[in-house]
């Protein structure tokens, strides 16, 4: 193991906890076999973490004993891919907040197989840049030097450039800078603000003349975000070739230069220990509400409207609170005189009121304005995405939600579309004449589809009947288990057709593939494309694990009350779906009412309380 990797530590060290980070850009022949792998290694050696396993490398962020996490590092370092790997090791104290722990993903381990690394841009239709366009590394001493030589603070060496061709370029989220940054005097230093990563692209976009013919010098927590981020600059050609990245990122700079150096607050981290700091213990960070000095994300505020992290000092924090970033305010949200109580139960104080071969099916409902009743500026409804059933489509799903269509028609409008994996048509014959083919029904219905099919399941669309070989089997939603991949893309893709959508609704099966799509958003982009969800006669689909990650969604769970009310989908099943949000703004609205959503009072009243949270 690389000496540089260790952090030194007295006597029975192997004992202490750890967090280990580490990412390495290679092409991984067996990505299955490599995942196997730290699956059986990580369990052996009692690891907990993230590790993403993908064509293009590794990214890996564990916690666990010292001596587990060095073993893990020898291991490792052994194969042939991980050489010249930066293995980025600390000693830390154990994890004392389940519930930030738990948040983090360092309750578990997770491997999990992606299609690259780092998403820069969720955009499909936008080629990925070449990872070996990437800016030159430079070392913590050399990314140091650079910047004192441009800050005028030393004559050692010659500058690379003027002072004013030369820009800092923070690659991290507007939540990570706001408790730390460089600041170098005399020199520009770049803060996106953006909410998530895949933001950047458009940023760099927009300001590109601000980094035309500079010296770009990016920074951001370990290294791997600079790595696209760097290469997508340097792709924009003649003029953009001088980017240089900080390697190993800001943990690796404040470990040569535990003062701090250029690097003003913390370093926010991913894991249980929230951030690092360095010698000089400076607050950057102030509170959203008061302004006070503040940079401490332990309470795990969030915005009521993107779920973004939000620093709220302990005499502003109140759990009936509901909080709006900085961004979300600068586009002009508002709180909503709203609490969403642990119990479940809603209080409001408003009225009450990649392509796969075809094109997303959608049907629309409603206009998109709500009156107010005091003739004033009119109040935009929320637009839902709805998701129908197994066997089903948008058309039919339309029809047996119009109810509920009409009942919201004043605050909600619903955008309904096909899943991608088209069924074959099934009948169940006569008994007494199996064989006739004239048994068969007279006519073709719809074409009926899936979010999750089978294994081995096969549709010809040109087929004939086939016949139903047993009876309903309310447990068949545990074979279905593939598909996923190709509906998230697909779900990607008809998003990014439809513009601004607030929320989800998904029945049954729509309700399991609208929790997973919105756990894949959040482990892929952080942040989640919807202000809310709701989930309807929903289970926990056996594709994958949760990971123990809670999805930090507002959520609506309604469902059966108990056995028997809802003969295709268990109340169990049901209740541990919602367990997997956020209990803190997770309402749940049990009914007798079977395997449907119900809108009779006082069920249509919840429905509405909940919603009236986003208008």
């Amino acid at each position: 193991m690389d000496a540089a990797a260790r952090t030194p530590g007295p006597e029975g060290e192997g004992g202490r906890y750890g967090v280990l980070l580490y990412y390495k850009y290679a092409e991984v022949p067996d990505p299955p076999a490599l995942a196997a792998l730290y699956e059986s290694r990580c369990r052996a050696l009692a690891l907990v973490g993230r590790v993403r396993v993908g064509p293009d490398g590794v990214n890996a962020t564990l916690g666990g004993r010292m001596a587990a996490l060095e073993e893990h590092v020898a291991e490792m370092s052994s194969n042939a891919l991980f050489e010249g790997t930066d293995f980025k090791l600390a000693s830390c104290e154990d994890p004392v907040d389940e519930r930030v722990a738990r948040e983090c993903g360092f309750t578990s381990l997770s491997v999990r197989l992606v299609k690259e690394l780092v998403t820069l841009c969720s955009n499909p239709s936008l080629a990925t840049p070449q990872i070996t366009c990437a800016g030159r590394h430079l070392s913590a001493a050399e990314f140091h030097s650079v910047l004192q030589s441009v800050a005028g603070t030393t004559s050692d060496s010659e500058p690379p450039a003027e002072k004013s061709d030369v820009v800092v370029l923070d690659a991290r989220n507007v939540y990570e800078t706001r408790i730390g940054k460089f600041h170098v005097p005399n020199v520009e230093t770049l803060d996106p603000e953006i909410r998530q990563y895949s933001d950047l692209p458009l940023w760099i976009d927009e300001h590109a003349e601000k980094l035309r013919g500079k010296s770009i010098m990016m920074y951001c927590t370990g290294g791997i975000r600079c790595e696209m981020a760097s290469a997508y600059i340097r792709s924009k050609g003649e003029g953009f070739e001088n980017v240089f990245q900080l390697y190993g990122g800001i943990q690796r700079y404040l470990e040569q230069f535990p003062d701090g150096g250029y690097f003003e607050g913390k370093n926010f981290v991913f894991d249980h220990r929230i951030s690092v700091g360095s010698l000089k213990e400076n607050i950057l960070g102030t509170c959203l509400l008061c302004g006070s000095s503040f940079d401490d994300y332990s309470s795990r505020c969030r915005c009521s409207h993107c779920r973004m992290l939000v620093l709220v000092c302990s005499t502003c924090q109140d759990s009936s609170k509901q909080y709006v970033c900085e961004l979300c305010q600068k586009n002009g949200k508002q709180c909503c005189q709203i609490s969403l109580r642990q119990d479940c139960e809603t209080e409001s104080e408003l009225i009450d009121s990649s392509d796969f071969g075809r094109p997303a099916t959608i049907n629309q409902i409603a206009a998109s304005t709500i009156p107010r009743s005091n003739g004033s500026d009119q109040l935009r409804k929320l637009k839902i995405l709805c998701l129908h059933g197994f066997r089903q489509n948008a058309s039919n799903f339309k029809g047996r939600t119009s109810a509920l269509a009409k009942k919201l028609k004043h605050i909600a409008e619903l955008v309904f579309i096909d899943a991608p994996h088209e069924l074959s048509f099934v009948y169940r014959p006569n008994p007494d004449h199996y064989s006739d083919r004239s048994s068969l029904p007279s006519s073709k219905p719809k074409r009926k589809f899936a979010w999750l099919v089978a294994p081995n399941s096969t549709c010809d669309t040109e087929q004939d009947w086939k016949i139903v070989n047993a009876l309903f089997d309310p447990l068949q939603y545990q074979q279905q288990t593939v598909g996923f991949e190709e509906s998230y893309a697909y779900l990607e893709n008809a998003l990014s057709q439809m513009g601004k959508i607030d929320g989800i609704l998904g029945f049954s099966q729509g309700a399991a593939m609208a929790a997973l799509f919105c756990r894949q958003q959040q482990k892929t982009c952080g942040t989640l494309k919807f202000r809310f969800g709701m989930f309807c006669s929903g289970y926990p689909a056996p594709i994958g694990g949760f990971d123990g990650e809670i999805i930090r969604l507002p959520s609506l769970h309604c469902f059966g009350n108990g056995e028997g009310h809802d003969r295709q989908i268990a109340n169990m099943a049901s209740t541990e779906l919602a367990n997997r949000f956020d209990k803190g703004c997770c309402s749940i609205i049990e009914h007798d009412m079977g395997h449907i959503i119900p809108t009779r009072p006082p069920y249509i009243d919840q429905i509405k309380g909940f919603l009236s949270n986003f208008l």
